[in-house]
């Protein structure tokens, strides 16, 4: 009989976590997935509401249940892999414990995995979200996308990983790791899953914009060489407009001419280069930033206490 693996990070998510656990004991207690055990990981990432209270209090209950419990946040990233790091079964599924996850779809990723694919992603094919958020989901993995198009259109955080994967998934190393990218970079038997996000009914989210920014800025550096591209791009178009420009004022001058008089297409050319160089040096920056936090080698996440 294999075991299934459920992490799920919490951060501020009161009033949920009893509900998620009370949903995926209904698959395993005399539901479609009876014939298996099953674990539930719930990780700390700092919350600040009655989260660890409720988390305790559903470990009580049920031995199944495991709690591991942060000493601050370090984020969501750093949540799931201690569900990971922590996590005994054969396959193991991350889900969000905002009820916003269908935990029935568990059971056809369970399936898939039986099939034989090693990595199951349920990706978010609609979202009953604000338009805000819709809009910045599209726009921003429509860039995803154009760098890595194995990332589904809309995204994912729900998925299974067999043991293989997960082994593999683990070596990998990163503070600042894109998540959806290295599920999907060994190329492992992969199965996707459309689902439609549900919208929240308990308490708000906190997937802040500067935290879905950080998302993006982790898939841009760490998931691509698109801006170092973008750089050498830039760099030899203005070259070549320099050489142009270098052109017509020798053209202009053998027939006693000046192009471009005066001090405004002077003033264009210096903004426009120095806006250039001080958002190349703000993208070196942000790479010598992440060299400096590997190299400092600090532990991904503190954990006070588990049970």
């Amino acid at each position: 009989m294999s075991t299934i693996s459920y992490v799920l990070p919490v951060y501020n998510n009161a009033g949920s976590i009893r509900l998620s656990c009370d949903a995926i004991h209904a698959l395993f207690d005399g539901g479609a997935l009876a014939g298996h055990d099953y674990e539930i990981l719930l990780v700390n990432d700092g919350s600040r509401d009655g989260s660890l209270a409720e988390m305790r209090e559903a470990a009580a209950a049920d031995p199944r249940v495991r709690t591991i419990d942060f000493s601050r946040n370090f984020g969501q990233l750093a949540a799931i892999i201690a569900g990971y790091d922590h996590a005994r079964g054969d396959a193991v599924i991350n889900m969000s414990a905002d009820l916003q996850d269908p935990v029935e779809l568990t059971v056809e990723m369970v399936q898939a995995w039986q099939a034989g694919s090693d990595v199951v992603i349920g990706h978010r094919e609609a979202r009953e979200d604000s338009f805000g958020a819709r809009l910045f989901s599209r726009l921003a993995y429509g860039a995803v996308r154009a760098g890595n198009a194995n990332i589904p259109a809309g995204g994912f955080d729900f998925v299974l990983m067999s043991r293989k994967a997960l082994t593999l998934f683990l070596s990998l190393k990163g503070r600042n790791r894109f998540f959806q990218g290295d599920v999907v970079w060994a190329g492992l038997p992969t199965t996707f899953l459309p689902y439609v996000r549900r919208a929240r009914t308990i308490g708000k989210s906190q997937y802040t914009f500067s935290k879905k920014l950080k998302l993006f800025y982790d898939f841009v550096l760490d998931g691509s060489y698109l801006p170092i591209r973008l750089m050498s791009a830039c760099g030899a178009a203005v070259a070549l407009l320099g050489v142009l420009y270098a052109i017509a004022i020798v053209v202009a001058w053998t027939f006693g001419d000046v192009p471009f008089s005066g001090w405004a297409p002077i003033m264009v050319a210096v903004l426009l280069i120095g806006g250039m160089i001080m958002l190349m040096l703000g993208m070196m920056g942000e790479y010598l930033w992440r060299i400096l936090d590997e190299v400092k080698a600090k532990p991904l996440y503190v954990v006070r206490d588990e049970s």
